[in-house]
């Protein structure tokens, strides 16, 4: 099984069917095209994505239908070619692809990206950052509310 030294979490042992292949890479990081997903039970539905290139980059993420259960995935035709999808129907989240949205995690609040989730073609492992042109979404989807400050 091969391993990985990672920044976050120690020496890393994965599975090489496990790997997610980006054809594209990730905007911003084009030139990272390799990552495995990391669960920890303790931080679950929280889903890690660790560069296999760098060791210092590791993306966190949430699946969309946790932030919003009736989430309506759009995917571009170059996307869809990127995943390797054949099917002549749009993919299903959960069926066919696993969606999800990466967080932005900052001291004014924590969001979430659903304007461009990450879909992952569950056949193949081939995976993009699916931006939707014209969405009803948000790149800064608020997870959490801040707290109103105290009455005095």
């Amino acid at each position: 099984m091969p391993e990985l030294n990672t920044a976050n979490f120690g020496t890393l042992s994965f599975m090489p069917e496990s790997v997610l292949e980006f054809p594209r890479g990730l905007p911003g990081f084009e030139e990272r095209r390799r990552f495995v997903p990391v669960q920890d039970p303790q931080t679950a539905p929280i889903l890690f994505l660790q560069s296999l290139e760098e060791p210092s980059l590791c993306f966190i993420t949430l699946p969309v239908l946790v932030i919003v259960p009736r989430y309506r995935l759009q995917v571009m035709d170059q996307d869809l070619e990127a995943l390797d999808w054949s099917e002549q129907r749009p993919p299903r989240i959960g069926d066919d692809v696993l969606c999800l949205a990466v967080l932005s995690i900052r001291e004014s609040g924590t969001t979430a990206n659903l304007l461009a989730p990450v879909v992952v073609n569950l056949k193949n492992h081939r995976a993009v950052q699916a931006v939707a042109l014209e969405s009803e979404y948000s790149h800064q989807h608020a997870l959490f509310a801040q707290e109103a400050a105290p009455c005095s």
